[in-house]
């Protein structure tokens, strides 16, 4: 019994023995010491982080060396676990020194483990640095912004920060950052040539006021960097523009586009798409006024209603950008006619029925505003019995002549078979406002071509006074019978007579008639003399007729009258002669008197 005690005691003691060995290799590879080597070199860390030392930035490693052997490389690593290493740097050359950034890594617990590789043996030498914290703080930038823009904030490129200043000008910059250890701070990429000098590290300013002398304009993004004791930096980047320039309005659009509107409202669009401020600023609103307006009207929306008068009016614009720029004013001519055109009168060629092919004709109209379009109005034409009536009734339509405008022709293949018909004719008249004005149906008689009539000049009596009587009452009548185009027949005429003071029952009296052959060629006359006795004292009209049943169509029928008068006087009436000639007596006694009065004259 006593013996299995023994026994039992040993073994807990070799138990005890073996933990306690194990612990102790554990808090050996705890604390990183090698546990074998070949290579008769000794290897530690010279400068490095020491047990539970908190370091920041950057710091130096290197290195104690002794014993013998060839270094042929160190590869440094660091871990935050005791197990998964990374590289940190590789050396694989004298001197063995290097830089350790204690800014690359993450606040945290670290080790580093130095690899030495001994050639002559091929084999390795470890040394472990003491556990350590990296405690960096990064610069925090709580604050920047360019002071006082004329517009925007600069926090994005769509937000820029945007001043209107001269070449000569500058711009006010201000920062704040939060840091344990904070250095200084510099400022780049800003307007014109150069950067401001660094903030700090003796004084720190926490802002700049620039001004290179040639502030051009443009956009920029001014970058602000800022450093700490501990090599620690941290960048903010803001956006900026300058601009000088004002905007411009490039093409609107008036109405419907056209360049006569025909309402007095009219819609002006293209406000904000229309107008261009470059790389600038951008749009802030449009101004507009009208010749009676005082003061200009802000607008910003793309488009504007505005009312307007009759006419032309020159409506003023400019646009204005958000840092203040005005634009040069801008006259944009506004038209607007909402009266319809006029008519005037038609001039339509004589229609005759020995017309051969075209007739031209227009309609004569005027529009005090926009003016006619002739590509849009035109002349409708139809054939009518009595050219009265709204509608052509022998073409029964208005037919529309075949070429736009107010100029037209009508054409017919014989015109002959029109005769005595109307040509019924209308206008649509448009102007270039599209106001529309239709005229009333007009009509224009188609005619014969032939003609006779009197000559005026040409017709006369011999005597308007005779006794009457056989003897004395007889008068010679010369007459001219004209025609203007040639005809193949004859023609009646006749003389007439009627007392001067006749009632409305009394009948003309022929006094002879006679049939006229009418040849040649073309136009011609035929002289005929006539003789009358005037039967009583009195006067009597005396009538000369052409055609008088009506036989022949002519042009103008008016004129196949000839009206002429003489008169019956009696010797015994008071203030009445025999006749219009002078006695040959009294003639020469006249003579001897006025021969004798000169005689006397001159002695």
């Amino acid at each position: 019994m006593s013996r299995n005690v023994s026994v039992l005691m040993a073994f807990l003691l070799l138990l005890t023995i073996g933990s306690n060995g194990i612990s102790h290799e554990t808090e050996i590879l705890q604390n990183h010491s090698p546990l074998y080597t070949t290579s008769n070199l000794d290897f530690s860390f010279n400068s490095a982080p020491e047990q539970d030392e908190e370091i920041t930035g950057s710091m130096t490693l290197s290195f104690t060396i002794s014993g013998t052997g060839t270094v042929d490389s160190i590869l440094i690593e660091i871990s935050d676990d005791n197990s998964t290493f990374t590289t940190v740097k590789n050396l694989s050359s004298s001197p063995w020194v290097t830089f350790f950034d204690s800014t690359l890594y993450t606040n945290d617990t670290y080790v580093l483990r130095a690899t030495l590789w001994d050639s002559d043996v091929s084999d390795a030498v470890v040394a472990f640095s003491g556990t350590f914290s990296i405690a960096n703080q990064v610069p925090i930038i709580t604050q920047f912004s360019a002071l006082n823009p004329a517009y925007g904030t600069g926090e994005s490129s769509t937000d820029r920060a945007w001043f209107n200043i001269q070449a000569n000008g500058s711009i006010g910059f201000s920062w704040q950052a939060s840091d344990d250890d904070l250095k200084q701070a510099t400022l780049t990429a800003v307007p014109g040539p150069g950067s401001p000098s660094t903030d700090g590290p003796t004084a720190i300013n926490y802002g700049w006021t620039w001004a290179s002398g040639s502030m051009s304009e443009g956009i920029w993004s001014p970058r602000l960097t800022v450093y700490d004791d501990s090599g620690l930096t941290a960048t903010k980047t803001i956006y900026i523009g300058i601009d000088r320039t004002a905007p411009t309005i490039g093409s609107l659009t008036v109405g419907t586009g056209v360049t006569w509107q025909n309402s007095q409202s009219i819609t002006i669009s293209g406000l904000q798409t229309a107008v261009s401020d470059g790389t600038g600023s951008g749009l802030a609103y449009v101004e507009y006024k009208q010749p009676t307006d005082t003061m200009w009207t802000q607008t910003t929306s793309n488009a504007v209603t505005l009312t307007f008068d009759e006419g032309t009016t020159n409506l003023s614009m400019r646009a204005v950008d958000r840092v203040g720029n005005i634009g040069t004013e801008e006259f944009i001519a506004i038209h607007v006619d909402t009266s319809a055109p006029e008519f005037d009168e038609w001039l339509i060629d004589e229609l005759t029925t020995d017309r051969q092919g075209l007739a031209n004709v227009t309609a004569v109209a005027f529009d005090a505003y926009s003016g006619i379009d002739a590509s849009s109005s035109y002349v409708q034409y139809g054939f009518d019995r009595n050219g009265v009536g709204d509608t052509p009734d022998l073409s029964g339509r208005w037919i529309t002549v075949g070429t736009t405008g107010l100029d037209a022709q009508v054409g017919l293949s014989n015109w002959a078979s029109k005769s005595r018909q109307y040509l019924m004719v209308r206008a649509v008249i448009v102007d270039n406002a599209s106001n529309t004005f239709t005229t009333e149906a007009s009509a224009f008689q188609i005619l014969p071509s032939i003609d006779f009539s009197w000559s005026l000049s040409e017709t006369n009596v011999d005597r308007l006074i005779v006794r009457p009587g056989e003897r004395t009452g007889n008068i010679t009548i010369t007459s001219v019978l004209e025609h203007n185009k040639q005809y193949g027949g004859t023609v009646m005429v006749r003389l007439e007579s009627a007392p001067a003071d006749r009632s409305a029952s009394v009948s003309w009296t022929i006094l002879e008639t006679r049939s006229v052959a009418v040849s040649g060629q073309g136009a011609g006359n035929v002289t005929l003399i006539w003789n009358y006795t005037v039967p009583n004292t009195g006067q009597f009209d005396l009538r000369l007729t052409i055609d008088h049943v009506n036989v022949i169509d002519e042009y103008n029928e008016a004129n196949n009258y000839h009206y002429l008068v003489v008169t019956g006087a009696s010797v015994d009436s008071p203030g009445t002669v025999p006749s219009f000639a002078p006695s040959i007596l009294v003639l020469i006694l006249a003579g001897l008197f006025i021969s004798r009065w000169q005689r006397k004259t001159t002695d």
